[in-house]
């Protein structure tokens, strides 16, 4: 009798566990009908000594029911925000119940618990388990992911540093080597905001670049994906999220607190919080919509827990199916095998089905080509394409005589050039035998008779074999463009921000923006200069042609008030999104460019801009062309697009690696502030990165810093010279010496044809 009453009353405080969390899912806002269950089982609970067992038993039944079916009706109403909410509760499930539920073994590597290289990202060698006949088929995989536990501090929440994404970069390698697919689960908030070695951002690109070649299946499950911390281990050939996740490109208090323009130490309003996660549209319901994943796991009623064993195994057979699927497509007669797939129906695989995960090297190379292929078509709805038909038809035309150009001359030509040249350095190198003799006994003659040695034909010589030293274009010299800065009419004196320290004296400002670039004449302190400076004072006169100017910035979330201010910012610069894009020359060096415009909306980064960015690289190589980021300044991502924003890391980052991987050269010039997402991707994976001393280069600006980590970081935390220190640019430049440096950059690294192979 004891024991029957210790049971009943252990299923009363279940139940009143429920309740809590349903009620902190809630976030404080009222239930009736939860809060009249919550009352009535208080009142069955304080009479629980006065009735008999059996009818205490029958009471405590009808309560589970009554709340299993309260959960059931609560869960069609939750709000984008009470699923955020779902995935940051300590009941939710964390990866360490996934490893345990959905794979048959594993073994955890890179560190346990606390003691670990970054306690906040696990890895695992697993393998799932199959009957095929009589036959038992272990079939391996690498498991990687944020751990955020069930409220371990030293988890640190699932954000993770450098070296946590580092360690699970070198991993996925590892499953690369052993060709073995790899599962990825993203539970983050968003990634650490440090730059300590090797900086947050330079970290977050070298993995996007990375996982965009690896050559095995990889599936990622999605239920917490904040930001750069979800892009680090995100990419895949399939993507699931699970139903109550969400993913987005900041969280909805961090919107709240740019939208709501909050100061330090104040707080959104709550209402503010729950419209922006609203308006970014980060459910995955809305994920799907907008197809940046591949399905929705579903779970139970107000989210999955340790408890919930049939979620896991639907979980564990969507994993299997999506490994399979992903296989089956770079293999070739698969005809019958995909037929049988999709017979399995809802509930997974069907057990008599096998699908190697083995790839062979030509599968390999369709599975890259097939990942940049999905995330190429992503965000085409994100835009507005307003170019005229004679654009459109103009830029068509302008592709296909690049690619006829690069087919007949790179591709038709190669390997007869090939022999030809090497035949060509072989009679070349006989005959410098011979007159590099001759050339001596002529040399020693001129000297014994008296004449110099130098003449016309050595120069010519020394010319061809010697790198050139060109003198730098500065601003007002004879037929260079220049361009004079609205402040430098202003007629008034300029103090230097180091003048206390420094003892810089006062500037006019005629002097400062026009003669001295913006420049500080004693200190090098580099003051902001406009857009136009650049393409006026860098590039050579009249080589500028720009394209694809009318894809536009929008507002593909319908976020509020939006258009109203991306119209006012395309009247105020006349562009139609933060990125232009260019083709250009200097010192006679054909190049591409795409430069973000910090003018327009602080240069950051959405669907257009990511869409002309890609195309640029596109016609890079088609042309065989360097190609040049310049980046005048960029805030990051444009939370206002939510996702649309955010796929632009992987995508671009993709695309960066084709045009590498084609024998591109990539250059990427920082100027001002460069933050956040581009610099955690596309722009922070190039082997080539240079900095005006003016910029600030970094994964999350001092505010967003102090807000999520409480620290307050030194002054000169995100420099050039702190990011040059740490590896992230090779060199830091002076305004005035970028038109040369950039020349030296593309005669050294670019070689003759300015490509590396």
């Amino acid at each position: 009798m004891a024991s029957s009453f210790m049971d009943t009353d252990k299923r009363i405080q279940e139940l009143a566990e429920r309740v809590r969390y349903a009620q902190d899912i809630l976030g404080g806002k009222e239930n009736r009908k939860l809060s009249a269950f919550a009352q009535h089982m208080d009142e069955v609970a304080a009479r629980a000594a006065t009735v008999s067992a059996e009818d205490l038993r029958d009471q405590v039944a009808a309560l589970e029911q009554r709340l299993a079916a309260l959960e059931e009706s609560l869960d069609p109403t939750l709000s984008p925000m009470d699923k955020v909410r779902i995935v940051r509760h300590p009941q939710h499930i964390c990866l360490k119940d996934i490893l345990e539920n959905v794979y048959d073994n594993y073994t955890e590597i890179g560190g346990r618990g606390e003691v670990n290289i970054d306690p906040g990202m696990c890895i695992a060698r697993a393998y799932i388990t199959r009957r095929v006949g009589d036959k038992v088929m272990n079939q391996p995989v690498m498991v990687v992911g944020q751990e955020k536990g069930h409220g371990e501090e030293f988890r640190n929440g699932g954000s993770i540093k450098p070296w946590g994404n580092s360690k699970a970069l070198k991993y996925m390698k590892v499953a690369a080597l052993e060709n073995i697919p790899i599962h990825t689960f993203v539970f983050t908030p968003g990634s650490y905001p440090i730059e300590d070695f090797p900086g947050a951002a330079q970290q977050i690109a070298e993995n996007i670049y990375e996982m965009g070649g690896l050559p095995v299946p990889i599936v990622s499950v999605i239920c917490e994906g904040g930001s750069g911390g979800a892009e680090a281990v995100g990419l895949a050939d399939k993507r699931l999220m699970l139903s109550h996740g969400y993913y987005s490109v900041i969280s909805p208090e961090g919107a709240a607190a740019i939208e709501g323009r909050i100061k330090p130490g104040q707080r959104a309003s709550a209402e503010l919080i729950e419209r922006c996660a609203a308006s970014q549209q980060i459910t995955a319901q809305d994920n799907l919509k907008n197809g940046y994943i591949d399905g929705i796991v579903q779970e139970p009623p107000l989210g999955a827990r340790p408890e919930h064993f049939e979620f896991f195994k639907r979980l564990r057979a969507e994993i299997i199916r999506a490994t399979d699927e992903v296989a089956l497509s770079v293999r070739g007669m698969r005809i019958f095998r995909r037929a049988a797939l999709r017979a399995g129906g809802e509930n997974g695989a069907p057990d008599n089905l096998f699908m190697r995960w083995e790839l062979s090297a030509r599968a390999k190379e369709r599975l890259v080509w097939r990942r940049y292929r999905k995330y190429r078509r992503m965000a085409q709805q994100a835009y507005s394409d307003n170019r005229s038909i004679l654009e459109k038809m103009a830029s068509a035309r302008i592709g296909f005589l690049a690619s006829a150009h690069s087919a007949i001359r790179y591709d038709l030509f190669r390997k007869a050039k090939k022999k030809v040249a090497e035949w060509t350095e072989d009679v070349t190198d006989e005959i410098q035998v011979v007159t590099g003799k001759l050339g001596q006994f002529r040399k020693s003659t001129l000297e014994r008779l008296g004449v110099s040695g130098r003449d016309a034909l050595d120069a010519a010589a020394a010319q061809l074999t010697s790198l050139s030293e060109p003198s730098a274009c500065s601003p007002g010299q004879e037929n260079c463009v220049s361009y004079l800065s609205p402040k430098a009419r202003e007629d008034r004196e300029i103090s230097c921000p180091h003048a206390s320290k420094r003892g810089c004296l006062d500037i006019w400002a005629r002097d400062l923006y026009a003669e001295f670039a913006g420049v500080c004449p004693n200190c090098g302190h580099h003051f902001s200069m406009e857009y136009q400076w650049y393409l006026a004072n860098v590039f050579d006169p009249e080589s500028l042609r720009e394209f694809n100017k009318n894809i536009a910035a929008g507002n593909p979330t319908g976020f509020p008030d939006f258009d109203t201010r991306v119209a006012e910012a395309k009247d105020k610069t006349g562009m139609q999104s933060a990125c232009m894009t260019f083709s250009g020359a200097i010192h006679g060096i054909q190049l591409t460019c795409a430069m973000l415009v910090a003018n327009f909306r602080g240069g950051s980064v959405g669907a257009a801009e990511g869409e002309k960015f890609i195309r640029a690289l596109a016609l890079a190589r088609k042309r065989h062309q360097p190609f040049l980021a310049y980046v005048h300044g960029t805030a990051g991502i444009r939370i206002q697009e939510g996702l649309n924003g955010l796929i632009q890391m992987p995508r671009c980052t993709l695309a960066v690696r084709r045009y590498i991987e084609a024998g591109g050269l990539y250059i990427v010039l920082y100027d001002t502030n460069s933050y956040a997402g581009p610099v955690a991707s596309f722009l922070g994976c190039s082997p080539y990165q240079f900095s005006v001393r003016s910029a600030r280069i970094g994964f999350a600006g001092p505010g967003v810093i102090k807000e999520t980590t409480g620290l307050d970081i030194p002054p000169n935390y995100h420099s050039a010279h702190s990011a040059l220190s740490r590896g992230h640019i090779q060199d830091i430049w002076d305004r005035r010496e970028i038109r040369r440096n950039l020349q030296q950059v593309f005669l050294t690294m670019g070689g003759r044809n300015l490509y590396y192979r």
